[in-house]
């Protein structure tokens, strides 16, 4: 029997924890009432070990205490990664990692090799540990006084978990619309997604940065934390003006500015693959769809909780392009030279993720509207389209679509939703067997006309 790849033993632990959530989702302790259909139990456990949020069931009122829990295991599990948790508990009980352990926590956490990486994943489980913990005892604080103790501390256990892990799940039916203008609720909301999504990587370096400043040495990002940082900046504060310019004068009228303000700095961050809203999303203009869907799609940052295409990977995009307006051979980025290497991939992800996205749209249109002309459909195309980048991009906002698609449909949201969390080009190189092939020759250059 050949060996696994590290990529391919990554797509198959996902694959094996989505069908065990899914046996268990479908025994009747897990559900109020009759047990869930196969196909139900199914979306639920691959939504939340893919942390994505869409749901064809409301999992607060049709899950019993027992179904929920599965769920939030699932959120946990999938948020940090199957094989990071397994390698982790391997680690506490051999003291070491093995080479094959260790090639695979790259494969999971970083593309380029880490020195001490016993360190970073100590950190990583220090630092969900006290994310969490802390984003618990906020929700706890502000819940305790609308439900009894131990119903508070539960929901905030849920919430904590599900915001941190970028899942976007709620016991909630209306995600956390109540809660629109609570800025407790918002900001630990908010607080918690970007901290999930900066990814590992770069709160691994700002650890270790915040140690040299203890010791009186210099604090020295790395090129990777840099532009992970700056982009998510940019993109949360441009998205939150965009937003509210665009439904100051719709769904925001009458509403008071505190909370316009508030509303419009949460979506911005929960379209980044967290998916809680404290708007009605189907309420919304075209042209905010459209924003929330480019937030969708450029997603949370590599090795975090979030999905998408990754924040780095857009703006190494960006500064290709620019590079090729000014006529410059070398891509750029706070005056360091990007490689090749990291440009091409960057062009391929994204190259793929178009491609898929607009390959299951169409599968979709053809499941959900069973070839209706266009004037007798209109506007289920943006819906339709929203929902697969949606999926693509683990979020989870939804125009409300979800619970009225058709098996065919959800079977493909399903898999939109196991590709967009293990990333397309994992799945190409899990599929086609990875590992680079250089050909031992070149052929001659030759020109054609391009543009």
């Amino acid at each position: 029997m050949p060996r696994l790849s590290p990529t391919a033993i990554i797509l198959l632990s996902f694959a094996l924890i989505i069908l065990a959530g899914t046996i268990l989702l479908l025994l009747p302790v897990a559900a109020v009432g009759k047990p869930l259909s196969f196909v139900e139990a199914l979306f639920t456990a691959t939504s939340a070990t893919c942390v994505t949020g869409l749901t064809v069931i409301d999992i607060g009122t049709r899950l019993t205490f027992w179904g929920q829990l599965v769920v939030l295991i699932l959120i946990q599990i999938g948020g940090l990664g199957i094989m990071t948790f397994s390698t982790f508990f391997s680690f506490l009980l051999a003291r070491r990692l093995s080479i094959r352990e260790r090639e695979i926590l790259h494969q999971t956490l970083t593309q380029y090799p880490i020195k001490d990486i016993a360190s970073l994943l100590k950190t990583v489980f220090i630092f969900t540990i006290l994310l969490e913990g802390a984003g618990l005892l906020v929700y706890w604080i502000r819940f305790v006084h609308q439900f009894p103790a131990l119903k508070a501390f539960y929901l905030a256990a849920f919430h904590a978990i599900s915001a941190f892990c970028n899942a976007g799940f709620s016991l909630f039916s209306d995600s956390l619309v109540r809660f629109r203008g609570d800025w407790v609720v918002n900001l630990n909301t908010m607080f918690l997604i970007v901290w999930g999504g900066l990814g590992f990587i770069v709160v691994y370096d700002l650890w270790k940065n915040m140690a040299n400043l203890r010791a009186g040495r210099r604090f020295s990002l790395e090129l990777h934390s840099k532009m992970v940082l700056t982009t998510t900046g940019v993109l949360i504060v441009g998205g939150a003006a965009l937003f509210f310019l665009l439904e100051n004068f719709n769904i925001f009228r009458g509403m008071p500015w505190p909370d316009r303000l508030l509303a419009s700095l949460f979506q911005s961050i929960t379209a980044r693959t967290a998916g809680f809203n404290t708007i009605d999303v189907g309420g919304l203009t075209n042209a905010s769809l459209m924003l929330l869907a480019v937030l969708m799609l450029i997603g949370a940052s590599p090795a975090s909780c979030g999905g998408g295409i990754k924040t780095s990977t857009f703006t190494v995009l960006m500064a290709m392009i620019a590079a090729r307006f000014r006529n410059q051979e070398d891509v750029n980025y706070m005056n360091r030279r990007i490689s090749q290497d990291v440009v091409s991939r960057a062009i391929v992800i994204v190259f793929f993720s178009v491609v898929i996205i607009g390959l299951f749209t169409m599968l979709l249109l053809v499941s959900e509207l069973h070839g209706q002309a266009h004037e007798q459909t209109r506007g289920a195309y943006l819906e339709i389209l929203f929902e697969a980048v949606s999926a693509f991009g683990t979020v989870g906002l939804s125009t409300g679509v979800t619970p009225h698609l058709t098996t065919v449909g959800r079977l493909l949201i399903i898999a939109l939703m196991y590709i967009g969390r293990l990333g397309p080009l994992t799945v190409a190189l899990a599929v086609t067997g990875g590992g680079e092939r250089r050909l031992p020759y070149r052929y001659a250059e030759d020109h054609v006309l391009v543009g």
